[in-house]
């Protein structure tokens, strides 16, 4: 979805409805569930693994759910930026109060499972003076993602871009040092954005494949606790989020450090399977320019 489509659809459905969001969005939808075939058929094995056993008629249902549901991604945002509020429930906010209170900080890990988007604004919402740094991957002409920044700088989130092609080693620094002063990093923990990137095998769904190393080691060098955090659409402009007890990521020798972060990623790998079965119809992970090798993190 272009900036310019975007921009024109949220004017007239200001006008004249929401309803005329859901109707450009259903072109929208329809477009890319036509003509983006290998995206699609990354939705229709992920759903084959989560359902084994069905109709290929019932895969593309859900993909095709799947994807209509990700158009509300794109509302609800509007919708924030418009009025400054969504109705939400929460659980688990006492675990990041208390990191807050203590000046502890902490590793909030998030994923492409629901609205990771609106999971920040709420956390600000909640906390306005809530210290947070958000690692965000860059695209190259991603005009959508420039609006998605600017919302979040606007909102008091600080944004470190990750290019896929140049990564810089600083980032992780810059991610010890805010979380060493009490602040709150968050990073999603379930997609590679570049070939050079640190990678680990977890098992999920049924088999083995890769994600991120960062989270984990940033756990690990700052001796800061990972909150594993979501946020789901439970109906228009309502949301729930959730929050899970700290995890901590120890090893008192070299020798044990990498086996540390490896159970650490497998902590989540387990807490994100058990999430994706209570939600697969907002699993948003369409990544189809991965390589053979990047292939195994689904």
């Amino acid at each position: 979805m272009s900036e310019l489509y975007y921009k024109t659809a949220m004017h007239l459905s200001r006008r004249l409805g929401m309803w005329v969001f859901h109707f450009l969005s259903w072109f929208v939808t329809a477009g890319f569930f036509l003509f983006k075939p290998r995206r699609v058929m990354i939705s229709v094995r992920f759903y084959q693994r989560l359902f084994p056993g069905k109709r290929a008629p019932y895969y593309l249902w859900c993909t095709w759910r799947q994807y209509r549901n990700f158009t509300t991604v794109f509302l609800d945002r509007a919708v924030f930026a418009e009025s400054g509020h969504i109705d939400y429930s929460s659980e688990g906010w006492d675990h990041l109060e208390q990191a807050l209170n203590c000046q502890t900080g902490g590793i909030i890990l998030m994923s492409h499972l629901g609205n990771w988007e609106i999971a920040a604004h709420l956390l600000k919402q909640q906390k306005e003076d809530l210290p947070l740094l958000l690692y965000m991957g860059s695209k190259q002409k991603e005009q959508i993602e420039r609006l998605q920044k600017e919302s979040l700088v606007n909102s008091g989130v600080r944004i470190i871009a990750v290019d896929r092609e140049n990564a810089s080693p600083f980032d992780i620094i810059e991610g010890v040092r805010f979380l060493q002063a009490g602040g709150f990093v968050s990073v999603t923990g379930d997609i590679l954005w570049h070939q050079q990137q640190r990678r680990i095998p977890v098992h999920f769904l049924g088999r083995d494949v890769y994600f991120p190393e960062t989270p984990h080691l940033l756990a690990l060098l700052s001796g800061a606790p990972i909150y594993v955090f979501f946020a789901f659409r439970t109906g228009p402009r309502q949301y729930h989020f959730s929050s899970s007890e700290p995890h901590y990521v120890k090893a008192d020798s070299r020798a044990k450090r990498d086996p540390a972060v490896k159970a650490s990623a497998q902590h989540y790998a387990c807490l994100l399977e058990q999430t994706v079965y209570q939600h697969p119809l907002q699993w948003y992970h369409f990544s189809s320019d991965l390589t053979p090798q990047d292939e195994k993190q689904f």
